[in-house]
């Protein structure tokens, strides 16, 4: 059976409005990224870190999906489980623009969990404690649904399980949207799929890894990659 994975970074919802830490007017300009992403920042200032993803929250409550975000749940709906969608984004664009089977790997925005018994709950896009949230656990305590650094992110099983299957799979393609590489060793995944294409909006070190490189915007790219994409399965 064919298989193809698609895994995408913040580059794939930057169009649509989301800033970045790595934008030239990032979220890191405002930010000290340890302070409000990492487990430790999170014990020292709890309240800081909660009212910064309620920011995230609003921001994401004006964002739409762009073409890119689009072009991937379509794909999804035609080729079914043959295509996984694995993404290191937290906001809910591919849903929006009608993608089933999101696999979150750093966690969902919209959500938010009780710390005691990791019940999830989903607020959408209201900050929270917009309303008193209380568990049926009876603990009051709720954060964001978000893997910070120092964490561990238990979605990376799913995502080297689905590296094994593009490895087994009778031919395979792996297409990264929008990461620099990073976070994830997008470079090393390649290697998993006989196939493979990158899409991000300037040149890297991590391109040669790739059979085929757009240097561009994801939704400039969106209909090459989904031509690339029908070529494959047809």
């Amino acid at each position: 059976m064919k298989k193809v994975l698609i895994l995408s970074g913040a580059g794939l919802s930057a169009e649509s409005g989301l800033r970045t830490f790595r934008d030239s007017d990032g979220l890191w300009e405002e930010y000290d990224i340890m302070e409000v992403c990492s487990a430790r920042g999170f014990r020292e200032n709890r309240q800081k870190v909660l009212d910064f993803y309620d920011k995230r929250r609003a921001q994401l409550a004006g964002c739409e999906p762009n073409e890119a975000h689009k072009m991937i749940a379509r794909l999804k709906e035609r080729y079914g489980e043959q295509i996984s969608v694995l993404t290191q984004n937290v906001d809910d664009l591919l849903e929006r623009a009608g993608c089933a089977g999101v696999v979150h790997l750093h966690g969902f925005l919209p959500e938010i969990y009780c710390q005691n018994c990791k019940k999830i709950e989903y607020i959408g896009y209201e900050a929270i404690n917009a309303r008193e949230h209380i568990c049926k656990c009876g603990c009051k305590k709720f954060r964001h649904n978000i893997v910070m650094f120092g964490e561990a992110a238990p979605f990376y099983a799913t995502l080297y399980h689905e590296l094994e299957a593009l490895r087994y799979a009778k031919n395979s393609l792996f297409v990264c949207i929008g990461t620099s590489g990073q976070v994830l060793d997008v470079a090393s995944f390649a290697k998993y799929a006989k196939n493979s294409i990158l899409n991000n909006l300037d040149k890297s070190d991590i391109d040669h890894a790739f059979s085929k490189c757009y240097i561009e915007k994801a939704t400039t790219a969106a209909p090459k990659i989904e031509a690339d994409i029908e070529k494959f399965f047809n």
